[in-house]
Order: structure tokens, then sequence, then C-alpha cells
């Protein structure tokens, strides 16, 4: 009997993943659509799959519901994590991705763009995965950012509405965020900023600070001094970027903000 080969789309609730399930919809109707839920998204993320659902007239499979992000800090000691141990990714992402294709043939289609130089997705060293087999649509078509806005505005759903002030999708205490992202989400999501706060502790023998901001507690990062300071260097920034290339959408000119004050690679398989 002839083994079934499965087509699958991992949605992170960015725009590169949202603009591939919008470019493919029609080239395989046969396409089964994800998401890893770290129980710690952004509400417009959940909005915007549900807006993604209703466009592809397909159900997106939300994995991972019932072991949330707290589960797995839990079992790690309450260990932050951090770009140098992203604990998260492999258990909350990674794993449960693994588990859903099982031994199954699968072609996995990644949004990695033509402009890019970046790698996808990688089975677990623990795993030796050689059924799912990595697809590039975009790359193959050549196919560039511009290309992405264009998908999204012209015939799908738009960009989440979370683009107004993050550049990066994932969890709303996800730390590679910027710390202009930082007081995005203390101004829109007062609730979460004082969650994602919560987590962030000091070791009372060592002084130690483990915090999700490099270098700067959250409740440093909070004082009105140090927001009016962060915003005057962001407008700044955009203005710059702006006079650069006048003729660009707002979301551009803040992504380059956001990557020139800090261009270190979030982790693929959340931020697409």
């Amino acid at each position: 009997m002839e083994q079934k080969v499965r087509h699958l789309l991992g949605l992170s609730g960015g725009k590169d993943s949202a603009a591939l399930a919008v470019y493919m919809r029609d080239k395989v109707p046969e396409m089964e659509y994800f998401f890893t839920d770290t129980g710690k998204e952004l509400p417009e993320t959940y909005e915007y799959l549900d807006r993604l659902e209703a466009f592809l007239g397909k159900r997106i499979v939300r994995l991972n519901v019932e072991r949330d992000f707290d589960h797995w800090l839990t079992l790690q000691g309450g260990l932050l994590p951090s770009s140098q141990v992203r604990w998260c990714t492999i258990q909350l992402k990674i794993r449960p991705f693994e588990k859903y294709v099982g031994k199954d043939k699968a072609y996995h289609y990644i949004a990695i763009r033509a402009d890019e130089n970046r790698v996808g997705y990688k089975p677990l060293k623990t795993t030796s995965l050689r059924n799912i087999i990595p697809k590039y649509p975009f790359k193959e078509d050549g196919k560039t950012k511009e290309d992405v806005y264009r998908l999204l505005e012209d015939k799908g759903p738009g960009l989440p509405d979370y683009y107004k002030w993050r550049t990066r999708s994932g969890c709303y205490f996800c730390f590679f965020q910027r710390k202009s992202e930082w007081v995005g989400l203390l101004e829109q999501h007062p609730d979460y900023f004082e969650l994602a706060k919560g987590y962030e502790k000091i070791n009372p023998e060592t002084g130690e600070h483990f915090t999700w901001s490099q270098g700067e507690s959250l409740e440093e990062l909070s004082d009105p001094e140090r927001i009016a300071q962060i915003k005057a260097n962001t407008e700044q920034a955009k203005a710059s970027k702006k006079e650069e290339k006048p003729n660009r959408r707002l979301i551009e000119i803040l992504t380059d903000v956001h990557d020139d004050e800090d261009d270190e690679e979030p982790c693929l398989i959340c931020h697409k």
C-alpha cells in the first residue's frame, strides 16, 4: 500500500508564513495548516489566526494546547529561556510539530524568502526524522519581502494588528523583543507587561538578575524617563530611515529601525 504524503504549513502569526499560506492556498488544496501554541501569545495573534482561517476556508490545527509555557518553565526549574538557552523553541514548537507529523511522509512548506539567507527546520538531535521534507516555495519562485506585503495587502487578510508597534511574532514576553517593542507592550497591553515582569527574578544569594530584556529589568525599563528616552530614540531613527527612502510603508521603516537596534536572528519557527 502506497504511503500517504502530507503537505504541512506552519503559521507563526507572522507575515511571511501567512503570506505563504495565501500563496499556496490554491496550489496545494490538501494543505494542512497548524499553529504551535505556547499559551502566551498576544491577543492580536489569535485574532489574526481566526482571520486566516476564514480566508483559507480551512481549520488551523492548534498544537500543544495542553502543555503551555508555564508547564515547561516548572520542569526547567524556573530557568527563563534566552538566546543562549532556547528550551522554549524545542519544547513548545519543534517537539509538538514532530509529534504531529509522526512517521508520515510529509512536505513541510517553510516561508523563507528569496532575499534571505537562512536555514529552515532541522530535526532535533535526539531524533532521526527523515520523513519530513522541507520545501521553500518563496525561494524557488524568487519571492521577496515586497511580494509578501503585496500578497497580504492585495490578495490576503492584511497584516496582524501588532505590526503597528512590533515587527516580530512570538510570545508577548519573547526575549528577542527590542526595547521599543517592550514599551509598545507596556502601552498596548499593560496587563501582559505586568505578567511578563512577574517572571523576572533575582537570585537572593548571588544578586544575579534573570530578566527578559538583556541588561535591564522590566521594572527599570518602565520608568517614565527611560520610556521617554527609548521612544525618542525610536522616533529619531524612524525619521532618519524615512529620509533615506521616503516612499516606504511604515512597517518597513519600523522593521529597519528594530533591526538596527538588535539584528540577532530570532527563532525561525516562532518568527516567520
